[in-house]
């Protein structure tokens, strides 16, 4: 499963996975982070993710990484907002006010390009990946963060032998794994939502989780 797969499920508007409404654990969680107004705060793997909005609301700066260059102009189009356009070497750059989307590949992100975040938010795309792929994308994140950098992180629990992903299961062991020697954790939550989420239940699960970290990069 590579680029090209979500390029694909993007054209063919396969989007289920897309939420058309502010995630409520990032309404609930968000202000645990104790973030000054103003700061920066990462979004990877992005979409067209109304959560956006929601942190520009809230008087922070966002930047996001997103690889369809559908999602993003979907992104401007649908929240009205009409964004400067600048063709990088790396990255296209669609920039407006607090909020820049650079459409591109995470793994071209360098250091210097994070440079002023604070914190990031992420629901979306540590359960997008494999896990062949989850252990190279959490080592490129911790190489390009400044260390005491935040991560409100969400993802979803369930047994890979009843389906297989995405969103692919993320245990709160495998999160201890991939950032413990690098971060403090703490798992504000771990809720059972299997009722919630029938189309779950109909591919065979019989149990889900969504579990809610915040994680703090050791100085």
């Amino acid at each position: 499963m590579g680029k090209d797969y979500w390029l694909e499920r993007w054209e063919q508007k396969e989007t289920g996975f897309h939420q058309s409404d502010t995630n409520p654990y990032l309404c609930q969680h968000w202000k645990e982070l104790y973030l000054d107004h103003g700061a920066t705060v990462f979004v990877p793997l992005c979409g067209k993710s109304q959560d956006i909005s929601w942190l520009y609301a809230q008087n922070y700066k966002v930047l996001g990484i997103e690889l369809s260059i559908i999602a993003v102009e979907d992104f401007f189009k649908e929240n009205k907002l009409v964004p400067t356009y600048n063709c990088c070497k790396r990255f296209d750059r669609y920039e407006t006010n607090r909020i820049c989307i650079l459409r591109g590949d995470f793994f071209n992100l360098n250091k210097k390009d994070l440079i002023k975040v604070s914190a990031v938010y992420d629901r979306a795309s540590l359960v997008a990946l494999p896990k062949s792929i989850r252990d190279s994308y959490v080592r490129h994140l911790l190489e390009i963060l400044s260390p005491g950098t935040q991560i409100l992180l969400i993802t979803c629990e369930y047994s890979q032998l009843e389906m297989q992903g995405p969103p692919f299961s993320v245990s709160v062991n495998e999160v201890e794994s991939l950032f413990g020697g690098h971060s403090s954790i703490c798992l504000l939550a771990r809720l059972d939502v299997i009722k919630q989420y029938p189309r779950f239940y109909e591919r065979g699960v019989s149990k889900l989780y969504e579990n809610i970290f915040l994680l703090t990069l050791h100085k």
